[in-house]
């Protein structure tokens, strides 16, 4: 009932916020005042500088009728929050319609510790990195953006085929910002053939014998330096 509108009703209230169980109190108020309910702004008015203590009852409390006043102020106003919209790049629709350089106008729709994604109208949330969500640096992205804000990014990078849009909040930003390519190394079948020398390898040489502690005897003598008559 509190958002039904009913224009030319029975009751000049019907066209209002005010619920129907307010109705015999705030026609009671008019009646004191000697203001009529057709004239709902007169009467919101008025009743600022009524002492609303007395009206004061079991089911309807003074806070009900500070509403009920702010309703006879701006009588039909909708009640709602106002939320802005991001208005899409009319012609980019997929995410190969998008191109490296092109300043779009997003919608956040979620904020991580990492950065936050935005919506583009291309049915894949960009990702805006933590550290292209402004030029200074950010230590938690819930600083700089919420949910349902409406920001204008730029495309640093798309991959259409892993669904992967990486875009940046910077003001002097360019696509040198984007994170670089990981180098790939190309395999091949051939077994590889270095081109490297072998190392030369040298014969193994036994190990010394340690001389003999014991006396030299004759033979000895003569196997070492010859045989002599």
């Amino acid at each position: 009932a509190g958002f039904l509108r009913i224009r030319d009703g029975e009751n000049p209230l019907d066209n209002t916020a005010v619920h129907p169980e307010s109705y015999p109190i705030l026609a009671a108020i008019a009646k004191d005042v000697n203001i009529p309910l057709t004239e709902p702004t007169k009467l919101g008015t008025q009743l600022k500088q009524v002492d609303l203590k007395k009206y004061i009852t079991e089911t309807i409390g003074e806070p009900t009728l500070r509403d009920i006043i702010g309703e006879l102020e701006k009588p039909g106003r909708d009640p709602r929050a106002e939320f802005k919209y991001a208005t899409f790049k009319e012609g980019i629709q997929e995410i190969t319609d998008l191109v490296v350089g092109m300043e779009l106008e997003g919608t956040v729709t979620n904020v991580a510790n990492f950065g936050a994604f935005v919506d583009i109208g291309v049915h894949q949330d960009g990702l805006v990195h933590i550290s292209q969500l402004s030029d200074n640096f950010v230590s938690d992205p819930n600083q700089i953006v919420k949910v349902g804000q409406v920001v204008k990014v730029k495309v640093l990078e798309v991959n259409a085929q892993l669904k992967r849009v990486s875009l940046t909040m910077k003001t002097g930003a360019t696509t040198n910002d984007r994170p670089s390519p990981q180098p790939t190394i190309a395999r091949s079948n051939k077994p590889q053939v270095s081109s490297a020398k072998p190392a030369k390898i040298l014969p193994k040489t036994p190990p010394a014998q340690p001389e003999s502690t014991q006396p030299a005897t004759l033979a000895d003598l003569q196997r070492k330096f010859g045989k002599k008559n």
